[in-house]
């Protein structure tokens, strides 16, 4: 199979659909590889170490959608990409579709096989390809959250460790999933005083067996996240229910009761975000203020360290990229139920219910489509 690797392009998007160590994994497995120039150089995979694994580098982005049968990328595909993707041809990527009814349309309209990310299982029911990057964004949201709590950044000018004889900051976690946890063993790791809240009971003994006293972990109630959000310095949104669009955890109504200066990082963001005054900011604009609270909502937060993300990323994906090649998309997905939960869009056809049902499509079984 040819598969495509093109530069990303989204705002201050450094990842790269695979590392040269993977493109080599993909030429020994028998494929052909086309790189676009440039594509991992931000983040010092050139285009001589491409090349050295087997690749050919392709000039633009254009040469990369007109030849490759699958594209193998990071980010969801943008407006002038989705011109570009031809019937047939496979996307393999995030696509977060359910708060991208343009997106879906696009790729609707494309005949494409869309095979998202995000909505891959394991056979514990976990979203092995979404984990690595839900890691990533949880220990960066506290990193985002306690910048944005600087006097200059907009914030209310508070240390979250706090220093001998001053009361440290509260950082209130929404969601004890992968990057909530994340988000709290950096938090407790910088001193914080740390709460979780989820309303799983199972996954709450979980983490009062990993946090001990180190964090407070609470049944996610309305009257528990509203007590808790107006006492909070920073406020990490971490909710996720595969494949759909996040629920609104935070009122505006609320918002407007938090501490002014306080902060909001909505991890969620990719799937419409979980606080009502959400919106999706970018690298180069990151943070804006409503009713006195910053909001930080980066849609792609794991760009910020695009090396690591990159080989995080591609320890998961790649196993699936090998058999998407390897054997095809449709023996692929047929085999393979795990793969075949990530199928979101075939032949014009939406076969993700969460995301038809988000965005008013009829739902089709990929199995009779497949």
């Amino acid at each position: 199979m040819l598969i495509g690797i093109p530069k990303e392009i989204k705002d201050h998007e450094y990842r790269v659909g695979a590392t040269p160590s993977g493109v080599r994994e993909l030429v020994d497995a028998g494929h052909q590889v086309l790189v676009q120039k440039d594509a991992g150089s931000a983040i010092d995979f050139s285009d001589a170490q491409y090349v050295a694994a087997g690749a050919k580098i392709a000039a633009s982005a254009k040469d990369i959608y007109g030849k490759a049968e699958m594209i193998l990328k990071v980010k969801e595909p943008q407006k002038s990409e989705c011109a570009m993707i031809r019937k047939g041809q496979i996307i393999f990527s995030y696509l977060h579709l359910a708060a991208e009814p343009e997106l879906t349309k696009m790729l609707i309209k494309s005949g494409c096989i869309a095979v998202a990310f995000e909505t891959v299982t394991a056979a514990d029911r976990s979203l092995p390809l979404l984990a690595p990057m839900s890691e990533v964004a949880g220990k960066l949201s506290i990193q985002a959250g306690a910048k944005a709590l600087e006097k200059a950044q907009g914030g209310r000018g508070v240390l979250l460790g706090g220093v001998p004889g001053v009361a440290r900051g509260k950082v209130v976690i929404l969601g004890g999933g992968v990057s909530g946890t994340n988000a709290a063993k950096v938090a407790i790791g910088m001193g914080a005083e740390v709460v979780i809240l989820d309303k799983s009971l199972s996954r709450i003994r979980y983490l009062c067996d990993i946090f001990g006293s180190s964090a407070e972990v609470l049944y996610a109630s309305i009257e528990n996240i509203e007590k808790n959000a107006i006492e909070a310095d920073v406020v990490v949104g971490a909710v996720l229910i595969p494949g759909a669009a996040a629920p609104k955890l935070i009122s505006a109504k609320l918002v407007k009761k938090m501490k002014k200066g306080s902060v909001m990082v909505d991890i969620s963001i990719d799937q419409g975000g979980c606080f009502e005054t959400s919106k999706p900011t970018s690298h180069s604009n990151p943070t804006y203020v409503t009713d006195g609270v910053v909001h930080y909502c980066v849609t792609n937060m794991p760009g910020a360290v695009a090396r690591t993300s990159t080989q995080a990323l591609e320890n998961s994906t790649l196993p699936f990229s090998l058999a998407l090649a390897n054997k095809g998309y449709k023996k692929a997905l047929l085999g393979d139920i795990h793969l075949r939960n990530g199928l979101n869009v075939i032949d014009g056809k939406v076969t993700y219910k969460a995301v038809a049902d988000a965005l008013g499509h009829k739902f089709v079984e990929a199995e009779k489509i497949l």
